[in-house]
């Protein structure tokens, strides 16, 4: 933001100078200075120390965060439908790909909203389902990687025949080509990724972007050397997932035992 640059300028410090004062890293703290990340609250807050500007950064910070996450929504939706190949992970709930129409239903109404929203919750409900479309798309359709981890079926449905139907298009959707669903079992312990969902998608040009998402906030990487680290982090959670034959064997015994 021009703002950092501004207040830096202004205080006499060079981008070494803030980087001992914050500890944070200098090439983070220029890549906030142009723009290039948003960083986070606990950043802006350390900042607004530094700089002696109360709230202010934490304030602009809120303001663009919203902006920030819309944009790069609307730019991971686009390279989505680009991709060739979709690599998943998802450590809580079922990837929107996935979900059947009362699941889809049940997390987007958990979202904190308003009854006088209706319409557009039920605007997010479409959207959220159409995307599926690509996954059955004549002759370009993606190829879905998909690892779930085994915290996402210990949060079922409210309602039991409802999550019965979610297990059952899991298995219908592996029967696809292009699907491929893995567990991770608890039993593989802590992982890089735990902290939220990701998609890595694989473009025509045989470039990757990564899109990383927590429960408000959403984040598009395309620098290589970032996006390299995710994918590292993927290939070691898929390897020590259950093959998908093991994985289809795990939906199929919870079904049973449901």
């Amino acid at each position: 933001m021009e703002e950092l640059l501004q207040l830096r300028e202004e205080s006499g410090m060079s981008l070494g100078d803030l980087s001992e004062a914050t500890t944070y890293d200098r090439s983070y703290l220029g890549k906030l200075e142009r723009g290039e990340r948003l960083g986070d609250l606990d950043t802006a807050k350390r900042l607004d120390e530094v700089y002696g500007t109360r709230r202010s950064l934490q304030n602009l910070w809120s303001l663009a965060k919203d902006d920030a996450y819309l944009g790069r929504y609307q730019r991971y939706m686009a390279l989505e439908n680009l991709a060739r190949v979709l690599q998943v992970y998802v450590p809580q709930t079922i990837p929107g790909l996935l979900q059947t129409e009362e699941y889809a239903r049940e997390q987007l109404w958990s979202m904190p909203h308003r009854a006088d929203e209706a319409d557009g919750f039920e605007e997010q409900l479409v959207l959220r389902l159409n995307r599926q479309r690509i996954l059955r798309r004549d002759n370009s359709a993606p190829h879905l990687r998909a690892v779930l981890d085994e915290a996402v079926f210990s949060r079922p449905l409210r309602d039991r025949d409802a999550w019965k139907r979610q297990l059952q298009r899991l298995l219908d959707d592996a029967e696809l080509p292009n699907v491929t669903i893995q567990v991770l079992p608890f039993e593989t312990g802590l992982h890089y990724l735990l902290g939220g969902s990701l998609t890595i998608m694989w473009l025509p040009d045989g470039t990757c972007a990564v899109y990383s998402e927590g429960s408000s906030s959403g984040e598009m990487i395309e620098e290589p050397e970032e996006v390299e680290q995710y994918r590292l982090s993927y290939d070691e959670v898929s390897a020590l997932a259950l093959s998908p034959k093991d994985s289809l064997e795990f939906i199929r015994d919870l079904m049973k035992d449901g």
